[in-house]
C-alpha cells in the first residue's frame, strides 16, 4: 500500500495564510515588484517606445489612449516623468500631448498610491518616529489636497516619494487623485510644450516653457530650503 499524506490541519493552513498576508510580507512583496520594475526599465528602456518606436499603425485617440496606458506605467517603474512629458509633446504635439501626459500621470499615482496603501502601509506606519517622517505625515494625514497640491505644484519632491508618502499617511484616495490632476498641469504642460517645440529650440515658445520649468525648479528649491530652516528652528 502507498502511504498517504495526511492534509494540512486547518490550524497550520491558517498560521500559513496569516504569514503570507502579514504587513511584512506585504511589504516584501511591494520591495519586490519595484525592484523587478525598475530592473525591467534598466534592461529593456520601455522609454524608448515612447518616443522612438511607437507603432505607425496606432493613431488617433486609440495611440493617445495607448500612449497614457504605457506612460502610466513606465512612470510607476520609475522612469523620469519629464522624459514621458517630452515624448507626449514630441508624438502628439501641445493639444493631444497634455491630456495623455496627465492622464499617464494620474494613472501612475493611482496604482502606486495603491500598492503602498495595501501593500505597505501597516509595516511602515509603525516606522513613523523621526521628526520629520513625523512631520509629513500629520501635514499629508491633515491637509492632504493642500500639500500634494503643493508638492505637485513645486516639483522638489520626486514623484514616486510622493505617492507613497501619502499612500502611507491617511490621507483619501479622492483627493490625492483630484491634487495630482490638478496640480500637476502647468509642470506637465510646460514639458510637454517644449516637447512638441524640440525641434526650434530658439522659438519663443520653447524658450518660455523652459523659462517656466527652470523659475518652478528654483521655487520648490526656496521653498524646500525654508521649510528645512522652519523644522530646525523647532
Amino acid at each position: 500500500m502507498l502511504d498517504t499524506v495526511p492534509p494540512p490541519s486547518p490550524a497550520r493552513a491558517v498560521r500559513c495564510s496569516r504569514a503570507l498576508l502579514s504587513p511584512w510580507s506585504r511589504l516584501a512583496l511591494l520591495v519586490a515588484l519595484l525592484a523587478a520594475a525598475g530592473t525591467a526599465v534598466l534592461l529593456y528602456e520601455p522609454q524608448r517606445l515612447l518616443a522612438d518606436g511607437w507603432p505607425p499603425q496606432v493613431s488617433g485617440g486609440a495611440a493617445v489612449v495607448l500612449f497614457a496606458v504605457a506612460y502610466g506605467l513606465c512612470a510607476v517603474a520609475f522612469v523620469p516623468r519629464p522624459l514621458l512629458n517630452l515624448a507626449a509633446g514630441a508624438l502628439f504635439g501641445s493639444r493631444l500631448g497634455l491630456p495623455a501626459a496627465l492622464a499617464g500621470t494620474v494613472l501612475a499615482a493611482g496604482i502606486s498610491f495603491g500598492l503602498g496603501r495595501f501593500l505597505g502601509q501597516e509595516a511602515l506606519r509603525p516606522l513613523l518616529r523621526g521628526r520629520w517622517l513625523k512631520s509629513a505625515d500629520i501635514q499629508l494625514s491633515r491637509h492632504g489636497f493642500r500639500s500634494i497640491l503643493a508638492v505637485r505644484l513645486f516639483p522638489g519632491v520626486p514623484f514616486a516619494a510622493a505617492n507613497y508618502c501619502a499612500a502611507v499617511s491617511h490621507m483619501g484616495w479622492v483627493p490625492f487623485l483630484l491634487a495630482t490632476a490638478i496640480g500637476s498641469v502647468p509642470n506637465t504642460a510646460a514639458y510637454v510644450v517644449a516637447g512638441s517645440r524640440a525641434t526650434s529650440p530658439t522659438s519663443p515658445t520653447f524658450l518660455l516653457a523652459m523659462g517656466f520649468i527652470v523659475v518652478t525648479g528654483l521655487g520648490a528649491a526656496v521653498v524646500a530650503w525654508r521649510k528645512r530652516h522652519r523644522l530646525n528652528g523647532r
